[in-house]
């Protein structure tokens, strides 16, 4: 039985196919059409998977759709409706796409597909927590969901256990923890959907200060967790804003310009909402435990990928055991549609071990075989040297170890938002200019962005306090107090000035306050980068590597090897891997362009 699993129409649209309750593929729409955080409907998604499967649409069981765009629409007339007059600008602008798309999506998914097989519709949040219960470990355990909104929910939780999930409550619209999240984002002048990250990454330069007003004037939370927001203060129900004057006289002045200066304002804003947002998951996790009587939790949607709070609630040990999606923000919703039909729908048992979860390691999107690489390199009179396995990571170990920057094209591409050494420009994570470096003349970004490490699974007591695996690079842990240098400095100093000191003897995977985001690499989810990091480790007896997702600033993650090859032709990247081919930088010729915009740092 084959099952379609799709997300559309809001952001990150994505696609999935199951075959027999077996992951066979999955990708966002972003990268093959290169437009970030894509929300059409993802044909060349699906276009992928079922040439994957080597099936067309009329081999399809189902075809399940991730939320219920009726329920979300009537939502959507009732807050306008709540708030008339206000917000008749945002309504107008909303409704065309509503009336064009998201209300016919039954109709698109027929004429798209050429399918008249049966269609499904999931709540959004029963499908998050079908993306965190279903491919998770474990028989039975707690899920929490926690998003912007879905239909009405925006945050949910209940007990998964076989093949049934049950949701036992959840918290509405407005109130969002999500939202809120986004409303700072949108303040200090990131882009809402997209730049979350980078106002988690800047929090450790500031101080949360604003967390006692945040807690006083913004928020009313409970010691369950729930909470109410002060909708006196945002404007995201009706308007065109996540924030209003109200919130900039409660800060001090209007919302941060994009791409102007950050200020110290910003940084303890970000902390802040980073410590709010801590809090809040922490009591709702005590309270999900309470209530469920589960010892261990699945977790989904968009803020379960702030991993600063993933690894806060693992170190509270409220959990015997913690697994996340690593796709769990609306992409997974696809995944979790696909699943909750085969699963809950259609009843069919599920096999579990409460050990290995069924991601593959998320690499479920498009692979090339040397022949096709190949192909693409002497069509393109590309100079290149091939190797065969053994020979190549020794040879790329020692350029990483001689501080040369490698951009890492391997296998199937990684389904959801972080590269776990598919898509990923690798570096020496021991070198103090790296950080700097990759950002400014790789990235193209803020140089205030932390980069994350892969490191063998079988090392990670040695480097990191959180002695857990972390595949998916969703957990935040210290660096141990035996390899941090200058531990005083971030006290000493505020804001920038954090950037100057080298904290650890890996520093370019350190961030200002001795913590990183890591990733474990298992030598049976991912044996080439496992073998290429321990034959780092044998060079330089260090088993941790820079690891960055495989695209600059404002581009999706590389999909094809045209699309990496582009990227390595137009950054400061040496190297470039693809399969077993090396490209040298020094052997093409081609003009390395600058950022399209401009940035707040410049390189020494």
């Amino acid at each position: 039985m084959y099952i379609l699993g799709i997300s559309a129409y809001y952001h990150d649209s994505a696609a999935c196919l199951i075959k027999d309750g077996i992951i066979i593929a999955a990708a966002q729409e972003e990268r093959f059409t290169r437009i970030k955080h894509d929300h059409n409907f993802p044909e060349n998604a699906i276009s992928f998977c079922l040439e994957k499967a080597n099936i067309t649409s009329d081999d399809l069981n189902y075809v399940s759709f991730y939320d219920k765009p009726f329920l979300k629409f009537e939502r959507i007339l009732h807050t306008y409706l709540q708030f008339s007059p206000i917000g008749l600008r945002s309504f107008l602008k909303a409704v065309p796409m509503w009336l064009k798309k998201k209300m016919w999506i039954k109709e698109h998914i027929k004429e798209k597909l050429d399918y008249n097989g049966e269609i499904l519709f999931c709540e959004h949040h029963q499908s998050h927590a079908s993306s965190a219960f279903f491919p998770s470990p474990f028989q039975k355990a707690a899920f929490l969901t926690m998003d912007g909104v879905g239909e009405y929910a925006t945050t949910s939780f209940g007990i998964g256990q076989d093949n049934n999930i049950h949701i036992m409550a959840d918290l509405h619209f407005p109130d969002s923890l999500g939202l809120l999240y986004s409303a700072f984002t949108y303040f200090t002048g990131f882009k809402v959907n997209s730049g979350e990250y980078k106002l988690m990454g800047l929090a450790p330069y500031g101080e949360p200060i604003y967390y006692d007003i945040i807690l006083d004037k913004l928020i009313d939370l409970k010691d369950d967790g729930s909470f109410k927001l002060n909708m006196k203060y945002f404007s995201y129900c009706a308007g065109l804003t996540m924030t209003n004057k109200n919130f900039a006289r409660l800060f001090g002045g209007p919302a941060r310009k994009p791409e102007s200066k950050i200020t110290q304002r910003e940084m303890d804003l970000a902390s802040s909402v980073q410590k709010v947002t801590e809090e809040i998951v922490l009591r709702m996790a005590k309270h999900v435990k309470k209530k469920t009587g589960m010892n261990k939790l699945c977790l989904a949607g968009g803020v379960a990928l702030n991993c600063v709070a993933n690894g806060k609630l693992v170190e509270s040990g409220l959990f015997d055991d913690i697994w996340i999606q690593p796709a769990a923000g609306d992409a997974g919703g696809a995944l979790g549609a696909a699943l909750f039909t085969w699963y809950q729908f259609k009843e069919n048992s599920r096999i579990h071990d409460d050990i290995h979860d069924k991601m593959q390691g998320s690499y479920l999107g498009p692979d090339f075989s040397d022949k096709e690489i190949k192909q693409f390199l002497t069509q393109n009179n590309i100079t290149f040297e091939h190797y065969d396995e053994e020979k190549l990571v020794e040879i790329i170990a020692g350029l990483i170890a001689d501080e040369k920057i490698i951009g890492w094209f391997q296998g199937a591409m990684e389904f959801g938002p972080r590269a776990l050494g598919s898509r990923s420009i690798l570096g020496d994570a021991r070198s103090p200019k790296m950080q700097k470096k990759m950002n400014l003349k790789i990235k193209f970004r803020e140089s205030f962005r932390p980069f994350a490490p892969s490191i063998l699974e079988e090392h990670i007591s040695e480097y990191f306090q959180l002695d857990v695996k972390s595949p998916y690079m969703l957990l935040v842990s210290q660096i141990k107090s035996e390899r941090m240098i200058n531990p005083k400095s971030t006290d000493q100093h505020k804001g920038l000035d954090k950037l100057k000191f080298v904290r650890s003897n890996v520093p370019a995977i350190t961030h200002v306050d001795f913590s990183a985001r890591l990733q474990s690499v298992s030598k049976t989810t991912n044996p080439k980068y496992h073998k290429l990091i321990s034959k780092f480790n044998e060079i330089t007896n260090c088993p941790l590597i820079v690891n960055t997702s495989f695209n600059v600033r404002g581009e999706p993650i590389v999909c094809t090897p045209d699309d990496a090859f582009n990227c390595f032709l137009n950054t400061h990247m040496d190297y470039l891997v693809l399969g077993n081919f090396i490209i040298d930088k020094n052997n093409i010729k081609g003009e390395i362009k600058t950022p399209t915009q401009p940035l707040n740092f410049e390189l020494d």
